[in-house]
Protein backbone atom coordinates (compact mmCIF):
# COMPACT_ATOMS: atom_id res chain seq x y z
CA UNK A 1 0.00 0.00 0.00
CA UNK A 2 1.43 3.51 -0.75
CA UNK A 3 1.51 6.42 2.11
CA UNK A 4 -1.71 7.89 0.83
CA UNK A 5 -3.29 4.82 1.95
CA UNK A 6 -2.12 5.21 5.26
CA UNK A 7 -2.64 9.13 5.30
CA UNK A 8 -6.16 8.33 4.50
CA UNK A 9 -7.11 5.78 6.94
CA UNK A 10 -4.97 8.02 9.52
CA UNK A 11 -7.12 11.08 8.73
CA UNK A 12 -10.64 8.67 8.75
CA UNK A 13 -9.77 7.36 11.77
CA UNK A 14 -8.69 10.93 13.89
CA UNK A 15 -12.48 12.08 12.25
CA UNK A 16 -13.97 9.22 13.13
CA UNK A 17 -12.51 9.69 16.87
CA UNK A 18 -13.81 13.35 17.18
CA UNK A 19 -10.18 14.65 17.61
CA UNK A 20 -8.37 17.33 16.13
CA UNK A 21 -4.92 16.90 14.80
CA UNK A 22 -3.44 18.98 18.26
CA UNK A 23 -5.75 16.65 20.39
CA UNK A 24 -4.24 13.63 18.91
CA UNK A 25 -0.75 15.10 18.83
CA UNK A 26 -0.90 15.43 23.01
CA UNK A 27 -2.64 11.94 23.32
CA UNK A 28 0.87 10.57 21.50
CA UNK A 29 3.41 13.15 23.11
CA UNK A 30 4.14 14.75 19.41
CA UNK A 31 3.73 17.53 18.19
CA UNK A 32 0.86 19.37 16.18
CA UNK A 33 2.89 19.50 12.88
CA UNK A 34 3.95 15.76 13.40
CA UNK A 35 0.40 14.80 13.01
CA UNK A 36 -0.04 17.08 9.90
CA UNK A 37 3.20 15.67 7.83
CA UNK A 38 1.66 12.68 8.82
CA UNK A 39 -1.42 13.01 7.48
CA UNK A 40 -0.14 15.53 4.24
CA UNK A 41 2.09 11.78 3.37
CA UNK A 42 5.32 13.96 3.90
CA UNK A 43 6.70 11.83 6.86
CA UNK A 44 5.64 8.34 8.45
CA UNK A 45 5.09 7.83 11.96
CA UNK A 46 7.87 5.33 13.93
CA UNK A 47 7.30 2.27 14.88
CA UNK A 48 6.60 3.12 18.34
CA UNK A 49 4.15 6.08 17.47
CA UNK A 50 2.25 3.53 15.12
CA UNK A 51 1.79 1.02 17.53
CA UNK A 52 0.44 3.95 19.85
CA UNK A 53 -1.85 4.62 17.00
CA UNK A 54 -3.27 1.35 16.39
CA UNK A 55 -3.86 0.83 20.00
CA UNK A 56 -5.44 3.91 20.57
CA UNK A 57 -7.77 3.73 17.25
CA UNK A 58 -8.22 -0.25 18.58
CA UNK A 59 -6.95 -1.91 14.97
CA UNK A 60 -4.19 -3.69 14.43
CA UNK A 61 -1.44 -2.64 12.88
CA UNK A 62 -1.71 -4.38 9.85
CA UNK A 63 -4.49 -2.76 8.99
CA UNK A 64 -2.90 0.95 10.01
CA UNK A 65 -0.09 0.35 7.49
CA UNK A 66 -1.56 -1.53 4.80
CA UNK A 67 -5.03 -1.38 5.41
CA UNK A 68 -5.59 -4.85 5.48
CA UNK A 69 -6.13 -7.13 8.13
CA UNK A 70 -3.23 -10.04 8.81
CA UNK A 71 -4.51 -13.48 7.77
CA UNK A 72 -5.71 -15.45 10.90
CA UNK A 73 -3.23 -18.33 12.03
CA UNK A 74 -4.54 -21.74 10.75
CA UNK A 75 -6.59 -23.92 12.93
CA UNK A 76 -4.51 -26.75 14.58
CA UNK A 77 -5.71 -29.72 13.66
CA UNK A 78 -6.30 -31.87 17.00
CA UNK A 79 -6.75 -35.68 16.44
CA UNK A 80 -8.79 -37.19 18.73
CA UNK A 81 -7.29 -40.07 19.85
CA UNK A 82 -9.43 -41.33 22.78
CA UNK A 83 -11.03 -43.99 21.01
CA UNK A 84 -7.57 -45.46 20.18
CA UNK A 85 -6.37 -45.10 23.67
CA UNK A 86 -9.58 -46.16 25.39
CA UNK A 87 -9.42 -49.62 23.46
CA UNK A 88 -5.96 -50.00 23.31
CA UNK A 89 -5.10 -49.91 27.33
CA UNK A 90 -3.31 -52.91 28.45
CA UNK A 91 -2.03 -53.60 32.43
CA UNK A 92 1.00 -55.16 33.82
CA UNK A 93 1.80 -56.48 37.18
CA UNK A 94 4.29 -58.76 37.82
CA UNK A 95 4.56 -58.86 41.62
CA UNK A 96 8.86 -59.11 43.14
CA UNK A 97 8.70 -62.01 45.32
CA UNK A 98 9.40 -65.09 43.30
CA UNK A 99 8.72 -69.18 43.87
CA UNK A 100 10.68 -71.41 41.62
CA UNK A 101 11.58 -68.28 39.30
CA UNK A 102 8.18 -66.93 38.84
CA UNK A 103 6.39 -64.30 39.90
CA UNK A 104 4.12 -64.98 43.21
CA UNK A 105 1.57 -63.45 40.92
CA UNK A 106 1.90 -61.85 37.20
CA UNK A 107 -0.87 -60.10 35.49
CA UNK A 108 -0.97 -59.62 32.03
CA UNK A 109 -4.36 -58.04 30.32
CA UNK A 110 -5.54 -56.29 27.14
CA UNK A 111 -6.73 -56.22 23.93
CA UNK A 112 -4.30 -58.72 21.90
CA UNK A 113 -2.20 -61.40 23.06
CA UNK A 114 -0.66 -60.76 26.77
CA UNK A 115 0.85 -63.96 28.37
CA UNK A 116 1.05 -64.21 32.43
CA UNK A 117 3.31 -66.96 33.71
CA UNK A 118 3.45 -66.87 37.31
CA UNK A 119 2.60 -68.93 40.61
CA UNK A 120 -1.30 -66.95 40.30
CA UNK A 121 -1.46 -65.80 36.63
CA UNK A 122 -4.02 -64.09 34.83
CA UNK A 123 -3.75 -62.93 31.42
CA UNK A 124 -4.99 -63.30 27.86
CA UNK A 125 -3.10 -66.42 27.81
CA UNK A 126 -2.57 -67.90 31.85
CA UNK A 127 -0.11 -70.40 33.23
CA UNK A 128 0.79 -71.02 36.54
CA UNK A 129 -0.53 -73.20 39.60
CA UNK A 130 -3.44 -70.46 39.61
CA UNK A 131 -4.33 -69.50 36.43
CA UNK A 132 -7.15 -67.44 34.97
CA UNK A 133 -7.36 -66.17 30.89
CA UNK A 134 -8.90 -67.10 27.77
CA UNK A 135 -6.53 -69.70 27.80
CA UNK A 136 -5.80 -70.89 31.10
CA UNK A 137 -3.28 -73.75 31.90
CA UNK A 138 -2.61 -74.50 35.83
CA UNK A 139 -2.95 -76.97 38.92
CA UNK A 140 -5.88 -75.30 39.02
CA UNK A 141 -7.48 -73.39 35.75
CA UNK A 142 -10.78 -70.65 35.06
CA UNK A 143 -10.64 -69.68 31.02
CA UNK A 144 -12.33 -69.87 27.65
CA UNK A 145 -10.14 -72.83 27.33
CA UNK A 146 -9.14 -74.35 30.15
CA UNK A 147 -6.53 -77.23 31.44
CA UNK A 148 -5.84 -78.18 34.89
CA UNK A 149 -4.37 -80.93 36.47
CA UNK A 150 -6.56 -80.55 39.41
CA UNK A 151 -9.33 -78.52 38.00
CA UNK A 152 -10.54 -76.74 35.15
CA UNK A 153 -13.00 -74.32 34.53
CA UNK A 154 -14.03 -72.91 30.88
CA UNK A 155 -15.90 -72.99 27.48
CA UNK A 156 -14.04 -76.11 26.90
CA UNK A 157 -12.15 -77.86 30.19
CA UNK A 158 -9.74 -80.91 30.62
CA UNK A 159 -8.42 -81.34 33.59
CA UNK A 160 -8.68 -84.52 36.31
CA UNK A 161 -12.12 -82.05 37.63
CA UNK A 162 -13.55 -80.65 34.65
CA UNK A 163 -16.63 -78.55 34.19
CA UNK A 164 -17.33 -76.44 31.04
CA UNK A 165 -19.81 -76.25 28.63
CA UNK A 166 -17.33 -79.36 26.82
CA UNK A 167 -15.44 -81.06 29.45
CA UNK A 168 -12.96 -83.22 29.88
CA UNK A 169 -11.20 -85.36 32.78
CA UNK A 170 -11.94 -87.77 35.42
CA UNK A 171 -14.76 -86.22 37.04
CA UNK A 172 -16.55 -84.07 34.80
CA UNK A 173 -19.59 -81.88 34.80
CA UNK A 174 -20.96 -80.02 31.70
CA UNK A 175 -23.03 -79.40 28.91
CA UNK A 176 -21.36 -82.19 26.70
CA UNK A 177 -19.08 -84.40 29.21
CA UNK A 178 -16.55 -86.75 29.07
CA UNK A 179 -14.92 -88.83 31.76
CA UNK A 180 -14.76 -91.40 34.10
CA UNK A 181 -17.28 -89.83 36.27
CA UNK A 182 -19.63 -87.73 33.79
CA UNK A 183 -22.30 -85.67 34.76
CA UNK A 184 -23.72 -83.64 31.85
CA UNK A 185 -26.56 -83.10 28.89
CA UNK A 186 -25.11 -85.28 26.85
CA UNK A 187 -22.55 -87.42 28.95
CA UNK A 188 -20.19 -90.33 28.25
CA UNK A 189 -17.94 -92.23 30.80
CA UNK A 190 -17.32 -94.82 32.96
CA UNK A 191 -20.17 -93.72 35.60
CA UNK A 192 -22.28 -91.58 33.91
CA UNK A 193 -25.55 -89.08 34.86
CA UNK A 194 -27.39 -86.88 32.65
CA UNK A 195 -29.88 -86.33 30.00
CA UNK A 196 -28.48 -88.38 27.08
CA UNK A 197 -25.82 -91.17 28.65
CA UNK A 198 -24.02 -93.86 27.32
CA UNK A 199 -21.51 -95.66 30.12
CA UNK A 200 -19.51 -98.97 30.44
CA UNK A 201 -20.59 -99.80 33.98
CA UNK A 202 -23.56 -97.53 34.81
CA UNK A 203 -25.63 -94.40 33.38
CA UNK A 204 -29.02 -92.73 34.70
CA UNK A 205 -30.80 -90.10 33.60
CA UNK A 206 -33.24 -89.49 31.05
CA UNK A 207 -32.57 -91.53 27.56
CA UNK A 208 -29.52 -93.91 28.95
CA UNK A 209 -27.43 -96.78 27.70
CA UNK A 210 -24.79 -99.04 29.99
CA UNK A 211 -24.49 -102.28 31.13
CA UNK A 212 -26.46 -101.22 34.39
CA UNK A 213 -29.12 -98.25 32.48
CA UNK A 214 -31.21 -96.75 34.95
CA UNK A 215 -33.86 -94.08 33.09
CA UNK A 216 -36.61 -93.07 31.42
CA UNK A 217 -35.56 -94.94 28.63
CA UNK A 218 -32.99 -97.66 29.59
CA UNK A 219 -30.96 -99.82 27.31
CA UNK A 220 -28.63 -102.77 29.01
CA UNK A 221 -27.86 -105.28 30.44
CA UNK A 222 -29.93 -104.52 33.45
CA UNK A 223 -32.37 -102.04 33.01
CA UNK A 224 -34.47 -99.94 35.76
CA UNK A 225 -37.46 -97.77 33.98
CA UNK A 226 -37.98 -94.80 36.39
CA UNK A 227 -41.55 -93.48 35.41
CA UNK A 228 -42.87 -90.50 35.14
CA UNK A 229 -44.00 -90.01 38.68
CA UNK A 230 -40.82 -91.35 39.94
CA UNK A 231 -39.40 -94.63 41.57
CA UNK A 232 -41.52 -96.33 44.35
CA UNK A 233 -40.04 -97.03 48.56
CA UNK A 234 -38.95 -100.88 46.90
CA UNK A 235 -38.07 -100.06 43.41
CA UNK A 236 -36.13 -96.67 44.67
CA UNK A 237 -34.48 -99.26 47.58
CA UNK A 238 -33.64 -101.54 44.04
CA UNK A 239 -32.32 -98.79 42.59
CA UNK A 240 -29.79 -97.92 44.84
CA UNK A 241 -28.59 -101.16 45.52
CA UNK A 242 -27.84 -101.89 41.83
CA UNK A 243 -25.88 -98.85 41.60
CA UNK A 244 -23.78 -99.66 44.82
CA UNK A 245 -23.28 -103.38 43.18
CA UNK A 246 -22.34 -102.26 39.57
CA UNK A 247 -19.51 -99.54 41.78
CA UNK A 248 -17.89 -101.99 44.23
CA UNK A 249 -14.17 -100.41 44.22
CA UNK A 250 -15.04 -96.95 43.18
CA UNK A 251 -14.42 -94.08 45.22
CA UNK A 252 -17.75 -93.54 47.71
CA UNK A 253 -18.41 -90.33 45.91
CA UNK A 254 -19.16 -92.54 43.10
CA UNK A 255 -22.25 -93.85 43.85
CA UNK A 256 -23.40 -90.93 46.13
CA UNK A 257 -23.50 -88.83 43.18
CA UNK A 258 -25.51 -91.24 40.37
CA UNK A 259 -27.98 -91.51 43.47
CA UNK A 260 -28.65 -88.07 42.87
CA UNK A 261 -30.18 -88.65 39.20
CA UNK A 262 -32.50 -90.86 41.25
CA UNK A 263 -36.18 -89.20 42.55
CA UNK A 264 -38.68 -90.98 43.92
CA UNK A 265 -42.39 -91.58 43.33
CA UNK A 266 -44.55 -88.27 45.20
CA UNK A 267 -47.40 -90.18 46.90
Amino acid sequence: MNDMNFQERLFDLRRQAGLSQEELANLLGVTRQAVQKWEAGTSRPDMDNLASLADYFKVSLDYLVTGKEAAPPPTPTIVNNYYEHHHRWHYEYKSKRTLFGLPLVHINCGPGIHWARGIIAIGDIATGLVALGGIAVGLVSLGALSLGLLLALGALSLGAVSIGGVAIGLIVLGGFAFGVLSVGGISCGVYAAGGVVTASKVAVGGTVSAPLAIGAAAEGAQTILIPLGGLNGAELDAARAAIDAACAGAPGFVPWLLKLFLFAKVS
